[in-house]
């Protein structure tokens, strides 16, 4: 089959995405056992050649104003599907095998997402403790794998782009520089060190109690993240309706957004990870959480909400490049952080769950604590991959650094045999700390323009509006100039992460 032009390769790219989509959600939430993706890639081959892709680069240097973005995106995905047509089996296989292990556990044989999930759940110290070590062994038991398959994308990714530097490789695909990023999110998590400090003894003793090790092990930040001693106040069963309320307070009826199709059930093979999958924005948008109680279950939902909302938000008649592909996700993760970012708000929390101001400020100083863990973390994590993949042609990829820097961040211990199962492909981490910081600029953007309450006034709702319409189009840092600030402002997230 001859190469498409531009018009019939984006075409018939959405259909090959719906499918890998479609696949990808049946598999997450535990309606299939396995996944197959590899038949998919195989029956779309023909998107995916030496000649397609040469066209597609022809094109691109022909062409001028929004089709040069355009049609790089297409080129760009024309290249990763280059990588997936050759690893698709091998990435199934893995996959595959991460859903049949299984972790022994008080009689029964597990299966290990069921076993990350509990984790979230178990409320002794000492048997979440023995069964997160058990959860960690099985998990790293695929680690040669995992290495084996990161070196043959990277071979593949050298070989086809030409470009050998994996760090400005991805630097050239994301077309902005990651070191100053890492250099302003390690800056802002110094400058906030000193609050952290006074935060974490006193959230982690409350939390996880007077049994707990000086430095706890990962496999209780699923509890800690869930502030799982609060489960009384967020129950499972009140998650959804508060969490609508709270979209509709901004003007978003999510029960009558057509495109979105929640899936909230709670399945044995179900990932615990929330997500959105944008299976073909604005027609069908996937949001799926796996609810067990906490407040962790509003921040997730809220937080993969707004994901939801942007994707089915998006302008239909937007080329297939501007409604579903993006360079990143840094885009997309600034209306996900901001949504999420209302368990902060004490006025949230006074207004849904009848506390008292004082139980208020309390609870919402509990999810500034787990969000700024989680930033610390990422921060960390960002240095440690540039590190890791800097030195990847010449070592192979090893954990050197991981435990140490993630560990001195966070006062949590991250062991270094989570240092492959914690990477996140394309620098997502990156994508993060971008759209941490534009979420802290846009709060500090709503607050000045809508008011201290913007969280529950629709005028931030048509903010949000007009920003979705426009789909993946703009750029993270487009976002920062429209609202004045320099997109390495990290002086709104300083503000916040110190605040009191």
């Amino acid at each position: 089959m001859s190469a498409l032009d531009v018009a019939g390769y984006a075409e018939r790219l959405d259909a090959y995405l719906q499918e890998r989509s479609e696949e990808a959600r049946a598999v997450r939430v535990g309606e299939k056992e396995a996944s197959e993706q590899a038949a998919i890639v195989a029956r779309y081959a023909d998107l995916f050649t030496r000649e397609q892709l040469a066209v597609l680069h022809e094109r691109e240097d022909a062409v001028t104003g929004d089709a040069v973005e355009e049609i790089a995106r297409l080129r760009l995905t024309c290249q990763e599907g280059l990588v997936d047509r050759e690893l698709a089996e091998r990435e199934d296989a893995l996959e595959n095998a991460l859903l049949a292990a299984r972790v022994p556990w008080d009689g029964e044989e597990l299966p290990l997402r069921s076993a990350q999930a509990r984790l979230a759940v178990e409320p002794a110290y000492a048997d979440r403790d023995t069964l997160g070590r058990a959860v960690l062994e099985a998990s790293a038991s695929f680690n040669d794998e995992r290495r084996a398959l990161l070196a043959a994308r990277n071979e593949l990714e050298t070989e086809i782009t030409g470009i050998a530097d994996p760090v400005a490789r991805n630097e050239s695909e994301k077309a902005v520089a990651l070191r100053p990023i890492l250099d302003a999110v390690a800056t802002a998590r110094v400058e906030s060190t000193p609050a952290f400090t006074l935060q974490r003894e006193r959230w982690l003793e409350q939390l996880l109690g007077p049994e707990r090790e000086e430095t706890p092990l990962s496999v209780h930040v699923p509890w800690i993240r869930r502030l799982s001693p609060l489960e009384a106040t967020y129950t499972k069963e009140r998650c959804v309706p508060i969490c609508l309320a709270t979209l509709h307070a901004l003007g978003f009826d999510l029960e009558s957004e057509q495109g979105i199709r929640p899936d909230l059930e709670d399945r044995p093979q179900k990932s615990p990870r929330a997500c959105v999958i944008a299976a073909d924005p604005p027609r069908v948008v996937h949001l799926i959480t796996r609810a067990q109680g906490g407040l962790h279950d509003y921040e997730a939902f809220l937080h993969e909400a707004g994901h939801a909302l942007h994707y089915a938000g998006c302008d239909p008649g937007l080329p297939l490049a501007f409604r579903r592909l993006a360079r990143d996700h840094a885009l997309t993760e600034i209306y996900s952080f901001l949504l999420d970012s209302i368990s902060s708000e004490p006025g949230w929390h006074a207004e849904h769950f009848g506390l008292s101001d004082e139980g208020a400020r309390e609870n919402a100083d509990a999810a500034r604590f787990s969000n700024t863990l989680l930033f610390r973390r990422y921060s960390a994590k960002l240095g440690y991959e540039i590190d890791f993949w800097t030195r990847f042609p010449s070592d192979g990829g090893t954990p050197e650094g991981y435990e140490e820097r993630l560990t001195a961040a966070t006062g949590i211990r991250y062991p270094a045999s989570s240092h492959l199962s914690d990477m996140d492909a394309g620098f997502y981490s990156a994508d993060y700390l971008r759209a941490w910081v534009r979420a802290a600029q846009l709060r500090a953007h709503l607050r000045r323009a809508v008011g201290e309450d913007w969280w529950r006034r629709p005028e931030t709702g048509a903010t949000l509006r007009e920003l979705f319409r426009e789909g993946t189009r703009p750029t993270s840092e487009e976002i920062a100039a429209r609202i004045g600030f320099d997109p390495l402002d990290t002086a709104p997230l300083v503000a916040e992460l110190v605040a009191r």
